[in-house]
This record gives C-alpha cells, structure tokens and sequence, in this order.
C-alpha cells in the first residue's frame, strides 16, 4: 500500500486502497423482517416506509408528466444482496482490504494526510555544504595523521608523564621521556599507546564530522553501494590491523596474557580463537553500519523486521478483526467479517459503514442483535445505505473512508510553510468543514475540479456509510459528479427532472416560511430591510395556507404581492367561509401597508416574477399533488442530493435559488434536534448568495454539527458590508492563484501576522592604518574592482504578515492555492502553500 489510500486514480499503481468487491446481487434477495413492525419492508404501504418526518421526493406515480422515472428511495428499509459465503478458514492476511485496515493513522495536526503518515527527518538548522565536509574531514585526518607520528616518533614531550603516574616506578627508566626497563613496562606502553590512539580517532571523528560525510556521501545512496562501501572499508581496516599499524592485536594479547596468564598461548587452538574474535570484531562496527544482515535478507527473499518495532501483545487484536464485536461477545459475526474482509468481498466504505453502524447499535443495545444477525446472514453487505449501493460509480481523488478524509494536494517545499509540513499531504475532513470552508479564486484557477469535487465525493462516501447528508449546487454541466452517485438530482428547469424544489424548506409555520423566503428573495438588496420583507410574506402566506391548506405557487404568490384585486377577494371571500377572523385581520393589514412609502412588496414581486417564467412551468408547486424534494430530509437521512441550476439562460433565477438554499440549510440545521449526522452544503458558485442573516447563520453550523463550503471568483461577489463578517465567520480558507491584490489584502489581514527573525546585513569600507596594509588593499581593489569591506549584521525580532496581498496575487504558482485550515475543536493551522492534485 503506498500513502495514496485510494482506488480509482488513473494510473498504473496497482497499490491502491480497496475497490468495491460486490457480489453480483441474487434475483431474488432474502426477506428481512423489520425490526420494529415484524413485517418486510415491501409488504408495507409506500407512505409506512418513510420513518416519521417529510419524504425525501415524490414516487414514480407521483411526478410530472415526462419525468424521469427513478425509484423511490426507502428510508428504514435496507437493500440485501446474496448471502455472504461461509467464512474461511483463517486465510492469511493480503487483500487490499486488511492492508488498508492495517496501516497506521497516527494523530496529527489539522488537515495532515494521516494515511500511513511518517514524520519528516529533524531539521537541519544550517547544512554543510559538501565541500567545506570534505575540506574538514580532510584536514581532521590530517592532523590526526600529524599527531600520531609525532607521537610514535617521540617527538611530544611528557608524552610518558600520565602513563608513570598509575604504573610502578621500577618499570621505567629515570627521567620524563625515559622508556620502558621491564617487559612489564613494554606492555604498560603498548596498551597505554592503544588507548590514546582510540581516543584520537574518535575524537578526529568527531571533529571532522566523518558521520554526517558518510550519511551523505554513503548511506543516502542505499543498498548495494551501502554494503560494498563498508566492506571495502572492512578489508581495508582488517588489512592495517593485521599489518599491526593500527595498535589492535598486540594490545588485545597484552591484555588477555595478563588476566589469563601468559600460559594461555600455549595452545595454538586459543590463539585462533583469539584471533577469530579480533577479526570479528573489527567486522562487526562496518556490518552494522552496510546493513549486511538486511540486504542478505532481502536477496533471500524474507523481511526482517525493524530493530524498534515491538512484537503486538498476545492480548491485542488487529483491526481487521473487528475487536469491537469480539468485545461485545459476537465472535460468530467478527469471524465472519474478518473472511470477508481477507477475501476481498468487502471495500473500504463497507468497513467505515459498518464500524459506523456498530457504534450506533451500541447505544441501543436492541439493536445489537439485529445487526449481529445481520452480518451473519449478508457479511459486508449488512446495513446497507438505503440506495443499495457500497461505493460510488468512480473517484477521482484519494480517500481514507476510515477517517473520512479527502487529500486535495501536497504541501510544498516553500519557506513560508513550517519545516514539518513540508512534502506532506493535505486532506479535508468533516472536522475541518465543519467550521467550513471560503475558497476565492478566477475562473480556471481549479476551485471545482481541485477542490469542491474530492470533497463532495468525501462526503458521498461518508453518507454511504451513513455519517453524513451532502447537498451539492451547481450550474448544469458543472463537474460535481455524475448522476449515478447521487441519490436525489434536482434539475431546476429541465422538463426530465424526477423533483422539484420546495421554496418554503418543507415547513408548516408562516412565520419561518416567510423568513427564509425573504432572505433569499431579496437578502442581497442593501436599502431593503429583510425583516419588513419577510412581515409582508408573513402577511400573505399565513391567510393563504389557512385558507387553503398549503403555501402559494410561484404565479400566486406573485399576484398576491402585486395586489391584484382578484386575487386579495379570491382570498378574503375563503378567510371569511371559514371563520378565519386573525388571519382576515393580517390580509386587511396587508392591504391598507401595500403602496405606502418603502413597501417592499413591488421588490419581492419582481424578485419573484423571476422565477414565474415558462421554463420553470410546474416547478415550485405547493398544492397536494405536488412533492418536491424537501431540504429539511437533509437533517434525517444519510442522502447525496444534487442540484443543478440553469446559470446560462437564467442567471439572476439561478442566484436567487443559491441564497434561497443556503438560507434554508443554515435555518433548517440549526433547529434540528438529532445532530448525529454530519450535514454539508457545497455551493460551487456562491456569487450574490451570502446576506447579512446567513453569515450568522454560518456561525452556528460549527456548534449543530454542520458546515458548509463556499467557492467565490473574488470577494466582490459579497457585499462589502461582509467581507470582515463573512471572513471571520468560516474557519477554513483558500487562495487560489491568480487572486487580485485587493482580496489578497483580505486574506492577509484576516491571516494576521507572526514573529520572525530577520537578518539585515550592512556593508562598511575597510580603512587602513598601516601602509603595507594600504597597498594590500589597493592591490585587492585593482585586481577585483571592489573596495575591501566589512559586514554587520543585525538580527531582530519583526512582527510580519504571514503571507502579503503581493505574494498572495504574484507568488502563487498555476495550479497551487494557499490554505488556512480550523477544525471544530478550535485547533488551526497556519496558511500553506499547496500544490493541488484533487
């Protein structure tokens, strides 16, 4: 496995992260009684099948005329393919699945690949360049080489004196440089020699820094030049001792000669012996340092495990055998998932999925059962996402479903990033999003391609697996993914579209209906305060749905607020048939407001002609035959929406659509009560979207589990009034390249600044005192053309922008962007330098 971590990148690598291994699905799949009614799931009324709260769109019988056929989605029931086989008999580990599963996912900073993360080396506070090593080591061996025939020759003086202190007298001849009487004395010098000549050599060692010289020059190259360059060394080495110019042998039999007694040479089997163990250890230091022991492993064709890996308890269980299960008693089903897993039948959103399925069961304990049974029955297929499906159709990014992140690119080797995320990955996860996300850049830059579409497809996956709701809006045509991976595809405007959109979020209450329609009729309008917008809708829509039992269409709507004659007695005439005297009140109040001064009622009118129009002709109904798709389902069900907008014909309907959305997504997820379900919104254009009332709604999606992502082509396209508010609202943002220098300014002073140290470096003439010197200095000048001087250099403290509006609109290369990353816990990272490969 290589740290990628995925499947389905183009590309030769066969080292990817599961595929989908799905058994072809049987005719006809087994009958599985609903837990809660006893009963199958296609026995029920199609209504039954939908847990308490709205549907998620209407039935095939149920849709326009020429609609796109689409089978309806059941919520509660759970799709079956054919029966896992019977497990296998403990198959050794292999499948892309179980190495997966078994590499490591250490903790890390926010936004770190954490699939098979290792830790750069330490850095180097300031390298050696090759030749000043090598002209040091030289000059090390040098003089090492100078002292040590100094010493043999005799020419150092007292070089006798400490030897003398710690040895009888009688040993040595009189005076300071007197040499050795007894043969005792001989050998006293001989070890005494042997010692210093270590020392030399360490201490040459380390002066000449022949450690970092062989790391550089030996080591960095690798296997088999590693091990043929300390084997020379070694014959080398072995030839000098035995030629007795390195002091090795004789100091050795001095030594043991005098613990053992010289009797001991006697036996010419203990001289080899003891020269055996000389040579071996004269081998030993350069076999470690040419990792002989491991290249000859790996000629054999075996691994030898790392010196400081630790063998795993015998207590500990592997993840690929599913401990959790095991813990909880259910053997049977963690035997039958781990087969499952070791032959390739299941893929990475099949694990995620039921590991997901298994702690929510645990809260339950009713449930464990079931589910139990379940993997029992059907293996990996247990717990199925309603749609039936146990991937998506294909990917374009790398994943890691296990810990839910996306990888958008590497972090480059450039200094304004931190020496530790140098080369590292950068990935998106839910914790990440949900403070979401601002990404800024011109069109081309590779906002929806880099960006918006790996994290849609994270969270397709992720709901998948059912751990997140993702609502993604585009223009037609936009690369958000295909059909197939989507289980709802709304397109606004297309006469083959299977749903429609529901302009009041699915609720019952005229107040909170008016509300978010206003915001997103006319949120954008400055000189119009949304909140006289949303008392004049409160005025209409209440009395409407009182008389009628349901909102206004678009048509409707758009007389009622036009105050057409017709339609105000139309209405009145049903209010008083049945009695409804409050609601009579809020209509007369209504008509007396219309036509005054600052009125808004003639610019919601025409925000609302906009999407009267032939095109959209039985989109947005609201009466009893009419089921749009809800957004409130958003908040229940693990569902992938998709919703396409015609930008190229309707521009201005498409932006009202975009703010309606986003203004439902922030007041529905903030008034839901179940927050178990990570819920997003993908806008890949949010041009015109973002009002005052959304940004605030932004700052609550981090706290209700939720978050929401943004692509911009300028921060223009936002009310000026919110840049600050909008910026400081959502904790992740992105730079692309080619950003002007006016939204550089932006990101920089909402980056804020950072301590460092810098260096200034002045030049100053050199003036000489002595005449020799003069001409020295007039000699170098004519020679060179440059005055002698002197530098001073000064290092302070400065507190500097941690990326300027200059280098963030000149020194972005093509196809990299600078992103500053905030998960939900309050941990951030500092903005990064980032080569996009999404």
């Amino acid at each position: 496995m290589d740290d990628d971590g995925t499947r389905g990148v183009r590309g030769p690598s066969a080292d990817r992260a599961p595929g989908p291994a799905v058994p072809p699905p049987p005719a006809h799949p087994p009958r599985v009684l609903h837990p809660a009614t006893g009963t199958h799931p296609a026995d029920r009324h199609p209504a039954d099948r939908y847990p308490s709260g709205p549907h998620p769109g209407p039935p095939a019988e149920q849709r326009r005329p020429g609609a796109a056929s689409a089978p309806p989605v059941e919520y509660g029931a759970t799709a079956r393919p054919a029966p896992a086989a019977p497990p296998a008999a403990s198959p050794p580990p292999g499948s892309p699945v179980d190495a997966w599963l078994r590499t490591p996912r250490p903790q890390q900073d926010p936004g770190v690949w954490r699939y098979g993360y290792t830790p750069p080396p330490p850095e180097e506070s300031e390298r050696v360049s090759d030749r000043s090593l090598l002209v040091g080591a030289l000059i090390a061996l040098l003089s090492a080489l100078l002292l040590w025939s100094l010493w043999r020759n005799g020419y150092l003086p007292y070089r006798l004196v400490p030897l003398k202190l710690f040895t009888p007298g009688e040993w040595w001849n009189p005076g300071t440089s007197g040499g050795p009487r007894t043969i005792e004395g001989s050998d006293a010098l001989t070890v005494y020699e042997a010692i210093l000549f270590g020392l030399l050599a360490y201490g040459c060692g380390r002066i000449g820094n022949f450690s970092e010289l062989f790391r550089r020059h030996v080591a960095e190259r690798g296997q088999p030049f590693l091990a043929l360059a300390a084997a020379g060394a070694a014959g080398l080495t072995q030839l000098l001792v035995w030629k007795e110019t390195l002091p090795v042998v004789r100091p050795v039999l001095v030594l043991v000669a005098s613990v053992a007694g010289g009797e001991i040479y006697q036996s010419q089997t203990v001289v080899n012996v003891i020269y055996g163990l000389i040579a071996a250890a004269v081998l030993w230091p350069f076999a470690r340092l040419g990792r002989w022991r491991e290249l000859i492993a790996a000629r054999r064709g075996s691994g030898v495990p790392a010196p400081d890996a630790e063998a795993a308890p015998a207590t500990t269980t592997s993840a690929d055998q599913w401990p959790e299960l095991r813990a909880a008693g259910w053997a049977d089903a963690a035997d039958t998932l781990t087969a499952e897993v070791r032959t390739g039948r299941m893929n990475d959103v099949d694990v995620a999925r039921l590991r997901h399925a298994w702690r929510l069961a645990t809260r339950r304990p009713d449930r464990l059962g079931p589910l139990a049974e379940a993997v029992l029955r059907t293996g990996g297929a247990a717990a199925l996402h309603p749609s039936g499906h146990r991937d998506l159709p294909r990917r374009t990014a790398r994943h890691d479903v296990l810990t839910g992140q996306v990888r958008i690119g590497r972090c480059a080797d450039d200094p304004h990033n931190p020496y530790i995320r140098r080369g590292t990955g950068l990935a998106l996860d839910p914790a990440l999003l949900g403070t979401s996300l601002l990404a800024v850049g011109p069109p081309g830059a590779g906002k929806s391609a880099r960006l918006i579409r790996p994290v849609v497809e994270a969270l397709a996956l992720r709901a998948l697996a059912g751990q997140a709701a993702v609502l993604a809006v585009g223009g037609a045509g936009e690369p958000l993914g295909p059909d197939e991976a989507f289980d709802v595809v709304v397109r606004v405007g297309h006469p083959g579209s299977a749903h429609d959109i529901d302009l009041y979020g699915g609720t019952t209450d005229p107040d909170e209906a008016a509300a978010v329609l206003a915001e997103g009729l006319v949120g954008d309008v400055g000189s119009l305060d949304s909140r006289r917008a949303a008392t004049v809708l409160a005025q209409l829509l209440g009395p409407y749905r009182a008389a009628h039992g349901h909102f206004p269409s678009v048509p409707e709507l758009r007389e009622l607020l036009d105050g057409t004659p017709a339609a105000f007695a139309g209405l009145r005439a049903s209010l008083e048939a049945a009695g409804h005297h409050a609601m009579l009140r809020e209509l007369d109040a209504r008509s007396r407001q219309a036509g005054g001064p600052g009125d808004p009622a003639p610019a919601l009118a025409d925000r609302v002609a906009l999407l009267d129009r032939p095109t959209f002709a039985g989109f947005f109904a609201s009466g009893p035959d009419a089921r749009p798709f809800e957004l409130r389902a958003l908040g229940q069900y693990p569902l992938r929406v998709r919703v396409d907008l015609p930008e190229r014909g309707h521009a201005e309907a498409s932006r009202l659509l975009t703010r309606l959305l986003l203004a439902q997504f922030t007041a529905i997820t903030a008034a839901r009560t179940d927050t178990s379900l990570f819920v997003c919104l993908v806008l890949d254009d949010a041009t015109h979207a973002v009002t005052a009332e959304t940004v605030r709604g932004i700052r609550r999606l981090r706290s209700v589990n939720a978050g929401a992502v943004l692509a911009l082509r300028t921060v223009d396209d936002v009310p000026e009034a919110l840049h600050t508010p909008l910026l400081g609202a959502v904790g992740c943002t992105a730079a692309f390249s080619g950003i002007t220098t006016w939204d550089g300014k932006r990101f920089a002073e909402s980056w804020g600044k950072e301590w460092v140290e810098t260096r200034e470096v002045a030049q100053h003439t050199v003036f000489a005192d002595q005449p020799f010197t003069r001409a020295l200095h007039a000699l170098r000048k004519l020679v060179t053309g440059k005055a002698v001087t002197t530098d001073a250099v000064t290092v302070r403290q400065v507190e500097k922008e941690r990326w300027s509006a200059s280098e963030l609109a000149y020194a972005v290369p093509s196809g990299h962007a600078v992103i500053r990353l905030a998960n939900v816990d309050g941990e951030h990272a500092p903005p990064l330098l980032v080569h996009l490969d999404g």
